[in-house]
């Protein structure tokens, strides 16, 4: 039964991982983003440097959410105790 409490509490600690990657990265990508559209509307002739420099910062910020899941699978599938868990559940 120690195995099966270690599985449920894994599956949570992952699940608030994502739920606070994700919020994190919505929150950054909605600034980054806003930042960006406010300077292209200032300064229309930097929208082609703007918009590189966006997406790859966008891309920095969402990896750091693909991290996040990486983690969480691990915590979920990857555990020392995977085989008991295994034998409890069938």
């Amino acid at each position: 039964m120690e195995a099966l409490q270690f599985f449920v509490v894994s599956s949570f600690a992952a699940a608030m991982a994502i739920a606070v990657a994700a919020f994190g990265c919505g929150i950054g990508q909605g600034m980054g983003l806003k930042a960006a559209v406010e300077g292209i509307a200032r300064n229309p002739e930097s929208s082609g440097k703007v918009t590189v420099t966006m997406l790859i910062g966008l891309a920095m910020i969402e990896s750091l959410c693909i991290y996040a899941l990486v983690i969480a699978l691990i915590l979920i599938y990857a555990h020392p105790q995977a085989a008991a868990i295994a034998g409890l559940l069938g």
